[in-house]
């Protein structure tokens, strides 16, 4: 069986609990339009947002409420973080927590952005990976634009047969 016949099993099957925190110093809910068009693509998807933070720019703020997020939900997205500044601390915050990174996420992101925003995107971590407990954890940049690419484009096409490959053993 390939993955073109798990993706075809998995669709429509799957629905996930997510959490979405959003790593700034700067926006609340009110201003947080990444956030909120995080929980638009995940709820038009069929998925609920049981979780929706902002998160101060601090590493133990972030690991606390990453650990909320994971109690709480299959999917658990930072949005904000993944850059190369001292306070871009969210790529820290959750590689620790993977039990496998999925690195073409990764791979496939930047190769996107740079058709969007030039070679400024190689200077973007963003990070996709399962923890032990099969829990999936995804690390976007702050922008709206880079939710929509991330999140919309590209693990939405896959989301179903990754929460599907996740419980299939279990």
């Amino acid at each position: 069986m390939g993955a073109t016949d798990h993706r075809d099993r998995a669709e429509g099957e799957q629905t996930a609990r997510c959490a979405i925190l959003t790593v700034t110093d700067t926006r609340t809910l009110e201003t947080d339009t990444s956030g909120r068009a995080a929980s638009e693509i995940l709820q038009k998807a069929g998925h609920s947002v049981v979780l929706h933070e902002i998160v101060p720019n601090e590493p133990q703020k972030i690991a606390d409420a990453l650990g909320k997020g994971l109690r709480e939900a299959d999917l658990v997205l930072t949005i904000g973080g993944t850059g190369a500044s001292r306070k871009d601390l969210s790529v820290e915050a959750v590689l620790p927590l993977l039990a496998k990174e999925l690195p073409g996420f990764g791979e496939m992101f930047r190769a996107a952005s740079v058709k969007e925003i030039g070679t400024a995107a190689m200077l973007s971590r963003a990070v996709l990976g399962i923890t032990a407990a099969g829990k999936i954890v995804l690390a976007l940049p702050g922008s709206e634009n880079a939710v929509r690419l991330g999140l919309g484009t590209l693990l939405m096409g896959e989301l179903n047969h990754l929460l599907w490959e996740l419980r299939r053993y279990s």
